[in-house]
């Protein structure tokens, strides 16, 4: 028997067929002894269910019956880990390259208290640049802070810290704390289930750590492009969701009286490129967000 725990890598597809192929290989490549491979489509149109079955037989694969979104997707990766005695999950998007040496560094950093992890992320067109460290919240407002989104990284940090937020890009979960504060919110269809996990976990008094020894790189907006509709109905929905959900006592006219600053700048930004459309979906988004039971 291993003496490693036993890493279930979770990742969920939606075309997108070059990224997965490549993504796959990345991580088919991580210097860890004890993980395997599953991936979890939401009903792709591009064929990359019969590439994985055929090209990788050693990854395991679920394939949905519907695009059942992120969270709910994941989840049914995540319910299968569990089952299969997974000591720690990684949930990896499918638009990434991971250092060999990642999951290791990762798997790591767990110890009692710390219910996830996550590498240092950097923008895969460029390697130097930062994407995510972690964030921050802010104690009112509950928005992300920090992050270091678009430094160079220069080795600006040497050891395990903690945050607050942890992104669902790449996050090495305990099978401990899923466990006791259950899987992603099946509310967020996409976009903001991850900050919903993060503060559900640090309110449990589970840590969040950033561990800078691991690295990966990402692709950035690859299952949902910048500028379509998908995008701007579902950030719009899925932020009124968690502030909704997340906010209590003064947090909540304050945080009214900003998201709603903010919906009125990111309108007219729409307006004066003439995008009618993301108006549109976004205020439908806002909207359904707010009716959302």
């Amino acid at each position: 028997m291993s003496s490693f725990p036993l890493v279930y890598v979770v990742t969920i597809t939606y075309n997108h067929c070059e990224d997965v192929v490549r993504t796959l290989d990345s991580l088919s490549r991580m210097a860890y002894p004890n993980y395997r491979l599953l991936v979890v489509d939401n009903q792709s149109t591009d064929g990359v269910v019969e590439i994985v079955r055929d090209g990788y037989p050693d990854v395991e694969l679920l394939v949905n019956p519907s695009n059942l979104g992120f969270a709910a997707g994941v989840n049914r990766g995540l319910r299968f880990a569990l089952d299969h005695e997974a000591d720690c999950v990684l949930v990896v998007n499918s638009d990434v390259m991971a250092d060999p040496s990642m999951l290791m560094q990762l798997v790591s950093a767990i110890e009692p208290g710390v219910g996830a992890t996550a590498p240092v992320i950097h923008y895969l067109d460029h390697p130097e640049k930062i994407w995510s460290i972690g964030f921050v919240k802010h104690p009112l407002l509950l928005e992300m802070r920090g992050g270091a989104r678009g430094q160079v990284d220069q080795g600006q940090w040497q050891k395990p810290f903690e945050v607050d937020y942890l992104l669902g890009c790449a996050i090495l979960l305990s099978s401990t704390m899923l466990r006791d504060i259950g899987f992603f919110d099946e509310h967020f269809f996409f976009f903001y289930e991850d900050l919903d996990l993060s503060l559900r976990a640090r309110r449990r008094g589970y840590r969040l750590v950033t561990v800078p020894q691991a690295r990966l790189w990402h692709k950035v907006a690859g299952s949902s492009e910048p500028g379509s509709t998908f995008r701007a109905y579902h950030q719009a929905r899925s932020s009124v969701l968690f502030f909704r959900m997340h906010t209590r006592g003064i947090q909540k006219p304050a945080s009214f009286l900003f998201r709603f600053a903010s919906a009125l700048q990111i309108s007219l930004k729409f307006l004066l490129h003439r995008q009618f459309h993301l108006l549109r979906h976004y205020w439908l988004g806002l909207w359904d967000g707010w009716q959302a039971s």
